[in-house]
């Protein structure tokens, strides 16, 4: 059974924040011992939702995502992860959303909505898939759509050294130095009538690049 059909929208219950707790502690925590990883900025976080718009370098970027605050936050993950119900379930309690990448996913995008209105913080990396090198790659609007429907801030983070950690093929983590910085954050703009148009939006996303850029060269200058 489809896992989409399963899970409220929210999902955000008592038992998945133990859950979520549990995980956060185990995997999250025991990697910034292991990676002796800072956060600078975590004060700039919102309190209530926001999208959280980290670089994407690492898979280990989503765990490391996890340090910036205790509270439960959610993440967007491909649906092929829902194949089986059990373990969608889990995928669900620790927090990620079922989207269906190489199409827009409405439903998704409606998931995603309702948990910001909720209050809860949502993660996205607006790079899309994992990137190499020290550029970052032309965003997708998706995060400053989101942002400027639910009427949340976005979020931008710099992670230094997680490609260190583990580079693309690696089989193993290796103890490198990572660093997290947590800018300050932005607001997508709005006309008279209170809507975000096309313009705003991609006004927003270039705003939202040059921070992550900026952020993310000061987090890899700090490691080396």
């Amino acid at each position: 059974m489809n896992e989409r059909k399963l899970t409220k929208p929210g999902g955000d219950t008592r038992w998945n924040r133990l859950l979520y707790g549990f995980f956060r502690l185990l995997i999250g925590s025991t990697l910034r011992i292991y990676t002796r990883g800072t956060v600078t900025g975590a004060e700039n976080l919102p309190v209530g939702a926001f999208v959280l718009t980290p670089v994407h370098r690492s898979y280990i970027d989503t765990p490391i995502s996890t340090w910036v605050q205790v509270r439960r936050m959610r993440y967007l993950g491909k649906d092929s992860m829902w194949k089986y119900e059990r373990l969608g379930k889990l995928f669900t309690a620790m927090g990620a959303i079922p989207v269906h990448r190489g199409s827009i996913d409405r439903e998704a995008l409606k998931r995603c909505i309702d948990v910001l209105a909720s209050g809860q913080p949502l993660v996205l990396f607006p790079e899309g898939e994992r990137k190499d090198g020290p550029v970052v790659q032309p965003l997708m609007d998706g995060a400053a759509f989101l942002a400027a429907k639910a009427g949340v801030p976005l979020v931008p983070v710099g992670i230094g050294g997680s490609d260190r950690v583990m580079p693309r093929g690696a089989k193993m983590l290796f103890p490198r130095k990572v660093v997290v910085l947590v800018g300050e954050p932005l607001f997508v703009e709005t006309n008279d009538n209170g809507r975000s148009t096309r313009e705003h939006l991609a006004e927003a996303t270039q705003r939202l690049h040059t921070e992550i850029q900026r952020l993310y060269d000061q987090a890899q200058a700090s490691i080396r």
